[in-house]
């Protein structure tokens, strides 16, 4: 089923599976959800051989506290990417990771969604509400596969019967960490949650530091509401 829809960059799935299919509202806060993407573009970066991390073994600084490393500034065709690459190239010093999820997720969320927007994923329509006093514009998507298959994919790595290729697998942790395997419709949520966690912590060190990272990020976001 999935084989002939082309892989959709992290971020993109993300948003997609962060808001409700016939609704179009986010399952979450925004700002969460942007901070997920801007997570979800880091770990694309690492795996497509563009960034690494400081290795933090030995090291005391706090979990995030790590700097971003370009190994090859060669761009991927992807403009949200290549903008990703450009901030460490030119950062000076060298970024910290949780320093630049932050600034990086500012805008994002809209960045993410003119993409797909544009790329024909999503498109544009108003509803009225307030009994038809005030018009809303919503994003909803095309065609329900695209976040039918990432939904998939992720449900059957919960259930053990797809293997974890490096895209589900930081996906699975994205999710985990943002609160959204509840949307998965699964049974048990607590167990989805914490088997999708599982699967995450067998990737490569940076996928997980970044997972961590945006886990720190958004519980800081969640404390800072209640200040």
């Amino acid at each position: 089923m999935t084989a002939s829809i082309p892989q959709l960059p992290l971020r993109d799935d993300l948003f997609l599976l962060g808001h409700n299919d016939d609704t179009g509202q986010p399952h979450i806060h925004r700002q969460a959800l942007a901070l997920g993407m801007a997570g979800a573009v880091l770990t694309d970066l690492f795996l497509a051989g563009r960034i690494a991390l400081d290795d933090p073994r030995g090291d005391s600084r706090p979990a995030g506290d790590q700097r971003i490393r370009l190994r090859f500034d060669r761009p991927v065709g992807d403009l949200v990417a290549d903008t990703a690459i450009a901030s460490v190239r030119y950062a000076n010093p060298a970024p910290t990771l949780r320093g630049w999820l932050s600034w990086f997720a500012e805008d994002l969320y809209e960045r993410t969604r003119a993409g797909l927007h544009a790329g024909g994923i999503l498109h544009r329509t108003s509803r009225r509400r307030l009994g038809g006093l005030a018009r809303t514009e919503v994003y909803l998507a095309t065609d329900s596969k695209w976040a039918v298959v990432a939904r998939s994919r992720l449900r059957y790595l919960a259930a053990g019967r797809e293997p974890p290729d490096n895209h589900t697998a930081a996906l699975a942790g994205l999710v985990a960490v943002l609160g959204l395997a509840t949307h998965l419709y699964l049974d048990d949520t607590a167990a989805v949650t914490a088997q999708l966690r599982a699967i995450a912590e067998q990737h490569y060190r940076p996928v997980r530091d970044v997972t961590a990272a945006v886990d720190a990020a958004v519980g800081d976001l969640a404390t800072a509401a209640y200040r």
